[in-house]
């Protein structure tokens, strides 16, 4: 996958970040969605939106959260005098109507938008920096990364090997040209629609892939908390 060099926004050129956090704390075994989980004492969502806002484009932040938590966040924001500026969205049924409900209130202007993960802390700078810049030059970048393990598809009693070259774990941010996001919007739901980048497919664009990092994995189970704080603490001694 080719490098791609931080360089300014052209100045017609806007930045925009959609963080979806309508996540639920099932699989965390929690009755506390799992944006809202203390990491290192502040809540998860918090360290994803300091990645953003630590980004060399300095994109305007826009958070999806479920109505129903607008008010929790703004308390939490409160008590950890979390003040940097960022706007609430109301989350949608899916995700993709989440995603939906963020864009729509953009306006149609040159513009690149990175969707991203509320639980995936870890993401770096340099990721969301080079995603921006791909976006740019080539209308969408997805972050991925190659699979470590061998991977097989079953079906039924039937099982087979795939390539394990051939396969990458696709993360966020997805991060699209706005003019080409807001297009592939317009098709109705379907359920197979699991990220941004099955919908702008489904739309008739050429996906971009780019490298991830194994560091950014989506927290979703109670073990992940741990991995994250010690991944974090690592971070924060060498700074």
């Amino acid at each position: 996958m080719p490098e791609f060099v931080v360089q300014p926004l052209p100045s017609s050129v806007k930045a925009y970040a959609v963080i979806v956090a309508g996540g639920s704390g099932k699989r965390m075994q929690s009755a506390m969605p799992k944006q809202f989980i203390l990491l290192n004492g502040r809540p998860v969502l918090m360290h994803t939106l300091d990645a953003f806002m630590q980004s060399s484009y300095q994109p305007h932040i826009l958070v999806v959260l479920p109505e129903s938590y607008h008010e929790y966040w703004k308390e939490l924001c409160l008590q950890h005098k979390f003040t940097q500026e960022h706007f609430l969205i109301t989350g949608g049924e899916t995700r993709f109507h989440s995603v939906k409900n963020a864009i729509a209130i953009l306006p149609d202007e040159q513009a690149v938008v990175a969707v991203h993960d509320a639980v995936r802390p870890l993401v770096t700078s340099h990721v969301i920096d080079a995603a921006y810049a791909q976006a740019v030059q080539s209308g969408n970048a997805i972050a991925a990364v190659k699979s470590r393990d061998s991977v097989r598809r079953v079906s039924g009693q039937l099982s087979e090997s795939l390539l394990r070259e051939e396969i990458y774990l696709v993360q966020t941010p997805q991060t699209f040209q706005l003019q080409q996001l807001k297009a592939a919007y317009q098709l109705p739901y379907h359920e197979g629609f699991t990220d941004d980048a099955s919908v702008a497919e489904q739309a008739g664009y050429n996906i971009h892939v780019m490298e991830g990092s194994y560091q950014n994995f989506k927290i979703t189970y109670p073990e992940d908390i741990l991995i994250a704080e010690t991944l974090l603490q690592k971070k924060d001694s060498l700074n």
